[in-house]
């Protein structure tokens, strides 16, 4: 009987030395935020049990670009450190939102286009992961100043002129319709970010408080934001700041971003 009593002691013990290990090899990420005043174009609705931040930018009154590295060429790597960057140059942004997949160097995954030059060419390979779930496509703002989404072939064959571009996937809303391989929720979930161009003069940004599938997040930009054409930026890093401290995510590493300020 004290043999059958020991056997169970030393089997617990290792049980729970086995669960110890198991829970501190987890990967650990940073802590979700969400609070702070909401910057002027930005409001908080629920779409589908989901609640959302939405801004809506109007170009006529506020300037967006996307952004990647300072003047060192070195990338920002997240949007803390961004948001620092360019208030000590004097260019205060009133919102920062991650804006695209990256490499493990946080180089882009695809094109990039900052302040009228490229830093990473048109991406049109195939490939694993969302960013390769095609349709994909690009954000642009032209340099006349007008915004739009095109999918990756449109844009390779249109050679739009642009200021600022950002390439990412999979796009959420192609002229109307929803991405063809989107089920209507499907078990991945996760906080996402993404953009959707209402028309050329309106840029609408979209964060999710909390967990939602693919196919939910592109009806919300179809169907309560009226984009006829949307992109998904990313998820589980997604993040979204006022420009002084973080409204949701965490300190996640970033590549692209997309920054909105005032027109100067």
């Amino acid at each position: 009987m004290k043999r059958r009593h020991r056997a169970a002691i030393v089997i617990g013990v290792l049980l729970v030395a086995l669960a110890l290990i198991w829970w501190f090899r987890q990967p650990v990420r940073p802590p979700i935020i969400v609070g702070g005043e909401l910057p002027a174009p930005c409001r908080s609705i629920n779409f589908e049990a989901v609640p959302y931040i939405v801004c809506e930018i109007d170009l006529r009154a506020y300037d967006i670009g996307v952004f990647h590295a300072g003047a060192d060429g070195k990338a920002f790597g997240s949007l803390d450190k961004f948001d620092k960057a360019l208030a000590n140059e004097g260019r205060p942004v009133l919102l920062a939102m991650n804006a695209g997949m990256y490499h493990q160097d946080l180089t882009p995954v695809g094109l990039l286009i900052e302040d009228g030059h490229e830093k990473a060419p048109l991406n049109r390979a195939d490939g694993e992961g969302n960013f390769f779930l095609k349709p994909n496509g690009e954000f642009l703002v032209g340099k006349d100043g007008k915004a739009a989404i095109l999918e990756t072939d449109a844009y390779a064959a249109a050679k739009p002129d642009a200021a600022f571009a950002t390439q990412s996937g999979p796009m959420l809303v192609i002229d109307g319709q929803l991405h063809p391989r989107f089920e209507p929720n499907g078990t991945s979930r996760y906080i996402r970010n993404g953009v959707g161009v209402r028309d050329e003069n309106t840029v609408v940004l979209a964060i999710s408080r909390s967990e939602v599938s693919l196919g939910s997040f592109a009806r919300l930009f179809r169907d309560a934001l009226n984009c006829p054409n949307a992109l998904f930026l990313d998820g589980a890093v997604s993040a979204l700041s006022n420009g002084e401290r973080m409204l949701v995510g965490g300190n996640y590493p970033a590549g692209p971003i997309i920054a909105v300020s005032a027109k100067r």
